[in-house]
């Protein structure tokens, strides 16, 4: 996908002197960043959501009073 990006940006004149390569670079580092923002995210997520399954797991296998035989 790089080398279609830098294939495309090389044909625009537009970009032929703007340093097309450094811009790149740059976008990729935020890109990067973000992903590693939103993979600890996920992870963050995944342990709550795990904790509430093992909260809600073990609330529905207390015994309830009202539901035992009489």
């Amino acid at each position: 996908m790089a080398k279609a990006l830098l294939g495309y940006m090389s044909s625009d004149p537009r970009y032929t002197t703007r340093l097309p390569v450094e811009r790149l670079a740059r976008e990729n580092r935020d890109l990067r960043e973000r992903v590693a923002d939103l993979e600890a995210l996920v992870t963050r997520l995944s342990e709550e959501n795990d904790a509430l399954l093992a909260a809600r797991s073990a609330e529905l296998l207390e015994p309830v009073e009202e539901m035992q035989p009489a």
